[in-house]
């Protein structure tokens, strides 16, 4: 049928009860999201709500239910061949990690829209019970969707969980199926872009080593002061040492190092594991440890320091 053509995936995440079920329902009964395709539907769970085929507005609807040992890319392709689909939405369980949907999707499906659902009245709840799940749907969400918002919640504390996950996420909070509103709470840096030597607080590391890798552009000849550990091995030349500190976005199983690429004259004076201060420009530039355009420290000062505080950075 289609061969290698691109087709489009329209993903559902969250919980039961989040209300994945009913925003697919709307779609598939209403008429302004049907050009002709022919649509699979993969749903991962059952919940309550069930889709009802008779209340679907257009023909070529296909229903699949799958379990967790299907999510194989030759299973997938099979299913999307077997419909002759022109698009795939899924309802994706909410206890299955994103990776494994991730690592088992055919070469030729695109994700075009991820939307996350949350039933603000248990999301805290299952936040602090199952926080590398909830983490794991809010990372890649493209807009995440808290239904059932009442008046008696702060939209700060959902805001702020969100944005530890994901900074470029839309939000949305719906207290009435007629009554949405969308997220408008600034999140400024913590750090003033504009100074002519920015210094990175201990406490900031974690917020500023994410906004340099994702807006990379805006820190080119950006002079820097701030505060980490030294990696280094004999593979790196003797004026380069990786630079970082290990960072905690969700848990303590999601530890890892958040390093850059620094280059400095003397950058075999420090060991692997030695706290340093440093005084760097910043250059975006090709860069062979990361296989790929980046972010370097050009150091004109480093020294030994204390270690950070705490040493492990969050959000």
């Amino acid at each position: 049928m289609m061969g290698n053509l691109e087709v489009p995936v329209y993903l559902f995440t969250g919980f039961l009860g989040s209300g994945k079920t009913t925003f697919l329902m709307d779609l598939l009964s209403g008429e302004d999201f049907y050009d002709g395709e022919r649509t699979m539907v993969l749903l991962c769970e059952e919940g309550e709500v069930e889709l009802d085929p008779e209340q679907f507005a257009f023909p070529d609807v296909f229903v699949e239910r799958i379990q967790k040992e299907d999510l194989q890319p030759a299973k997938l392709a099979d299913l999307t061949e077997k419909h002759m689909a022109d698009r795939i939405l899924i309802e994706y369980n909410g206890m299955w990690p994103m990776v494994d949907l991730f690592t088992a999707a055919p070469e030729n499906w695109t994700i075009y829209q991820e939307m996350m659902f949350a039933d603000a009245s248990t999301f805290m709840m299952y936040n602090t019970n199952m926080r590398q799940l909830t983490f794991d749907k809010m990372q890649t969400a493209e807009l995440v969707v808290f239904n059932r918002f009442s008046e008696d919640y702060d939209q700060m504390d959902y805001h702020k969980l969100v944005r530890v996950a994901n900074r470029k996420s839309n939000i949305c909070y719906e207290y009435e199926p007629d009554n949405v509103v969308f997220d408008e709470i600034p999140d400024p840096l913590p750090y003033d872009m504009e100074a002519p030597l920015i210094t990175i607080k201990d406490e900031w590391y974690a917020e500023w080593y994410r906004d340099i890798t994702e807006n990379q552009d805006n820190y080119e000849g950006k002079k820097i002061k701030v505060k980490g550990l030294v990696a280094r091995d004999n593979t790196l030349p003797d004026n380069y040492l990786v630079f970082g500190r290990h960072v905690m976005t969700c848990c303590e199983a999601d530890i890892q190092f958040a390093g850059l690429a620094c280059v400095y004259a003397k950058a075999t004076d420090f060991k692997t594991g030695d706290w340093i201060a440093v005084d760097a420009t910043i250059k975006i530039r090709e860069e062979k440890l990361y296989g790929e355009e980046g972010p370097v420290l050009i150091c004109s000062k480093i020294r030994k320091c204390e270690p950070a505080d705490p040493e492990v950075a969050t959000f």
